[in-house]
């Protein structure tokens, strides 16, 4: 593939539904987008049993029984706000199990496959499109979404497998990803410095995600600070094009964007996996990359 712009680097996210590309890392995407970077997100399921989120749609009954063709109308909306390239590794959506006990998931969800055979068609997008950078979701998915738990194991599978000419040589030559990443923008410390800030503006708190005393992503597991403040107004334009998931009044868009860029101008992410040398805290994912760039980067 050719680069945009021509700075060579190529970034690819991997997440479980149409929107996850919206509401992680988009603003990121749109910073890199800017510069250059070629960037493509693999989206693993279509949402097909994803809920109508927004109240104003959700008696919708065109809309509740249309909604696989919707939310791949509302991805290629999303997509071109973004300026990424997209594909889809077509599972089947496997829904958010709720009730005591937890229902079974459906047979031949995404949930449900072996990820060893699910990471095949990501295999075969990684020695096409020849990331330098993957991210995805920690083990346990950034939340405790099933298909948000697969997609982690997935590429997880898929990163090592498109690396070895020994797997899967139907997709072709072998290729090794630098570094990998998982998306860890929801954590205290970003929220407790935003309510702080909303309190001395007189604004009363009314974030999408509580403060919890015990967030596993707090200090701790914080590598890599992406500065790109000046893209959430982006980010909130591909948040919106999907508009069965997101509510343009809801509490995604309770913190006034002025008080976002003040307050906690970075999306943040932990290195998990490099290949090559950096240093802690980053605010590059493709720190040790740069310079000099190797344009067929093979380990």
């Amino acid at each position: 593939m050719t680069s945009v712009g021509g700075s060579g680097l190529r970034l690819l996210h991997v997440h479980a539904h149409p929107d996850d590309e919206s509401s992680k890392g988009a603003a990121t995407t749109a910073k890199y987008v800017a510069e250059g970077v070629e960037v493509m997100v693999a989206t693993c399921t279509g949402g097909e049993r994803g809920s109508v989120l927004n109240p104003k749609l959700a008696h919708d009954e065109t809309v509740l029984h249309n909604i696989a063709e919707i939310r791949r109308a509302e991805m290629a909306a999303a997509r071109e706000i973004l300026g990424v390239e997209q594909r889809w590794l077509g599972f089947v959506d496997s829904g958010f199990p709720e009730g005591d006990p937890l229902p079974p998931l459906p047979d031949g969800c995404f949930a449900l496959q072996d990820p060893v055979e699910a990471a095949g068609p990501l295999v075969q997008i990684m020695r096409e499109f020849k990331p330098h950078v993957v991210t995805t979701y920690d083990e346990i998915g950034g939340y405790p979404h099933p298909d948000h738990i697969q997609c982690h194991n997935v590429t997880m599978e898929a990163f090592v497998a498109a690396a070895d000419p020994a797997r899967w040589p139907e997709h072709g030559p072998a290729w090794q990803a630098a570094k990998l990443y998982y998306h860890m923008s929801f954590h205290r410390r970003r929220y407790a410095a935003l309510e702080e800030l909303m309190h001395q503006h007189g604004m009363a708190s009314k974030q999408p995600v509580p403060i919890r005393d015990d967030d596993p992503y707090s200090d701790g597991r914080l590598t890599t600070f992406i500065h790109c403040a000046e893209y959430f107004e982006v980010r909130n334009a591909a948040l919106v094009a999907h508009a069965t998931q997101v509510d343009p009044d809801g509490p995604w868009f309770a913190v006034p964007l002025a008080i976002q860029q003040a307050g906690w101008p970075t999306e943040d992410y932990q290195l998990k996996i490099s290949k090559v040398p950096t240093i802690i805290p980053e605010d590059d994912l493709f720190a040790g990359l740069r310079e000099p760039l190797v344009s067929d980067y093979v380990i």
